[in-house]
């Protein structure tokens, strides 16, 4: 295990980072732009992480985010956080009123479906999340909203 993940999981639950969400991403992408998605914020840190892109459900214009993410049964997790704020993230709107998506994973593009997971099936994969980042538990307990779990699946697969 990266020795740097603990570090992570711990900054991930002050209370005050989510202020920071704007220049952390910022450099992020930063980070990603010059690398050619080679390095993230994340990987650094050892957590696995994506780019997704995705039309803005107003504007058609794709959107891309680099967000944390859960590889799983060929495809990923993503949660839509927002670190707990009451709000759902643009991209988690965008994402919900989408059916497909693209993905960077590794240095590879993927169209992507996309579907919201419900019922049990949240539940189960709600637990999967959280062994990778123990705080979207935290991140549920901030908000009253649910967290929507969003599975993204390579189409052709």
């Amino acid at each position: 295990m990266n020795p740097l993940r603990p570090v992570a999981v711990r900054i991930g639950a002050l209370p005050w980072l989510p202020r920071y969400s704007r220049p952390i991403i910022a450099v992020d992408k930063t980070i990603q732009r010059v690398t050619r998605g080679k390095v993230t914020l994340l990987a650094i840190a050892g957590l696995p992480s994506l780019v997704l892109t995705v039309k803005g459900r107003k504007t058609g214009e794709p959107r891309s985010t680099p967000l944390l993410c859960v590889p799983h049964d060929g495809g990923w997790l993503v949660v839509g956080s927002n670190w707990g704020h009451p709000k759902a993230p643009a991209w988690a709107v965008n994402l919900r009123a989408a059916d497909r998506a693209e993905v960077l994973y590794d240095g590879h593009e993927y169209a992507v479906s996309v579907r919201v997971a419900e019922g049990e099936e949240r539940e189960r994969l709600w637990q999967v999340l959280l062994r990778t980042w123990p705080n979207y538990a935290l991140y549920a307990k901030r908000t009253d909203r649910e967290l929507p779990v969003f599975v993204l699946m390579p189409l052709g697969s």
